[in-house]
């Protein structure tokens, strides 16, 4: 059976983001980012355990920081792929079980994939109750938001596509039953990602060219039925959960026994 019209497009349009992607990771800009983004998730991800970790992105691995047993990385098409266990699919539509990931990493995909919400609902439902979401994502409000408004820089990577505010990705998560525990902020250096990087991280300003969100599901608290009547009022002894001595059992029956005569 062949594919519908819209999978082959999706995966035709996919595939060009995957090479455009690469292409600007690999440079001398994307390297100097991808170090930023790494020293920044690095003390997040040594703190995740578990058994599989997946990553939806086109840099270099950033997910075998985490001391997960199983690393999971994706790809549109067979060609791309560069493991044996590389998952191969839409990312809007993946075949995996819900709930079977430990860590999930969306890696600066939102911002240029057709179907973003679709890709984060995806990524969310796969992430286990206890596991960690991390998204990574252009910050619009920064300062790579400078090289954005250049006529000339609109229609290259990574300026192109759709940039989404922090609070963007808080209603997306929201709506998935998700919720931010933390924000981080990096790539606060146009050129070079000296001092004023560490300066900017250290302090969390909110100017970084990048985010990182670090979210995790919702949990819904069960709370125990109160009885709004005594319940050792109807058990004999006293007390729930202690035994009554058969002397004791045989004097209430008694005393039971001679108030019905009377």
């Amino acid at each position: 059976m062949s594919n519908p019209e819209w999978y082959e497009d999706t995966q035709k349009h996919l595939v060009g983001v995957f090479d455009a992607g690469q292409d600007y990771w690999n440079s001398a800009y994307g390297q100097a980012q991808w170090h930023c983004e790494r020293a920044c998730l690095g003390p997040i991800l040594e703190r995740l355990t578990g058994q599989h970790a997946l990553e939806l992105g086109m840099a270099s691995p950033l997910i075998e920081l985490a001391p997960v047993r199983h690393h999971i990385r994706w790809t549109p098409s067979l060609g791309q792929a560069m493991h044996p266990s590389t998952l191969v699919c839409d990312p809007a539509a993946m075949a995996l079980p819900d709930e079977s990931m430990d860590v999930v990493l969306v890696h600066h995909l939102l911002e240029a994939a057709p179907k973003p919400h679709h890709i984060l609902r995806e990524a969310a439902r796969v992430t286990s109750d206890h596991g960690s979401l991390l998204i990574v994502g252009w910050h619009p409000f920064g300062l790579g938001m400078l090289n954005r408004c250049l006529p000339s820089r609109r229609n290259e990577w990574p300026c192109h596509g759709q940039w989404h505010s922090v609070q963007r990705m808080k209603d997306w998560l929201t709506f998935v039953d998700f919720e931010i525990e933390r924000v981080d902020y990096c790539g606060f250096g146009v050129s070079g990602y000296g001092n004023f990087e560490s300066w900017g991280r250290r302090h969390n300003f909110p100017l970084g060219s990048a985010f990182v969100i670090n979210a995790c599901r919702k949990m819904t608290r069960v709370r125990p039925i109160r009885l709004r009547f005594p319940v050792r009022a109807f058990v004999p002894g006293g007390m729930v959960g202690h035994g009554t001595s058969l002397a004791h059992q045989n004097e209430w029956h008694e005393k039971g026994r001679i108030k019905a005569d009377e």
